[in-house]
């Protein structure tokens, strides 16, 4: 799967740091720290306190990705929605969501189709299928949320 949940904060860091262009080197730089002070940060050796959340927010917001966010939301039994930009919204970037979400559909019915390849869904598969389905609600309810924003009746147009 492209997006796992993932369990900790140390692999929600390690995962941000392999998503981050140019790897470890060009994070550390980003945040303005030399690389070693930068990996006792990350991997919290030497008794260093672990890079903020506004440190890894600002990893994630070049990387492009929501491991940080997807990991709090997942603590909470929910799930992180990112919400797009009402003035950026068209006909387009709605297509791009619809096409989005519905990958993201794919990718469950291909867990299931994986785990019942044996005729039983483990434990395990279970984890997995969750996991896509919760991406996939995700990019739904983003999808969603999307669509009532740019068709929204402006003040004073109401029917």
């Amino acid at each position: 799967m492209k997006s796992p949940f993932l369990k900790t904060r140390r692999e929600v860091v390690s995962a941000i740091i392999c998503s981050y262009p140019g790897g470890r080197e060009c994070a550390a730089a980003r945040i303005g720290l030399a690389l070693k002070k930068f990996d006792n940060h990350a991997y919290e050796n030497n008794n260093s306190r672990p890079l903020s959340d506004a440190q890894l927010f600002q990893l994630e917001q070049e990387a492009g990705t929501q491991y940080l966010a997807n990991y709090v939301a997942s603590m909470y039994g929910g799930l992180f929605v990112p919400v797009a930009d009402p003035d950026s919204l068209d006909n387009v970037e709605m297509y791009a969501l619809s096409i989005q979400a519905a990958a993201k559909r794919g990718c469950v019915d291909q867990e299931i189709s994986k785990a019942l390849a044996d005729g039983c869904i483990s434990a395990a598969e279970a984890e997995h299928i969750l996991n896509a389905h919760n991406l996939h609600m995700a990019a739904r309810h983003a999808e969603v949320l999307a669509a009532i924003d740019l068709y929204r009746a402006k003040s004073g147009t109401e029917k």
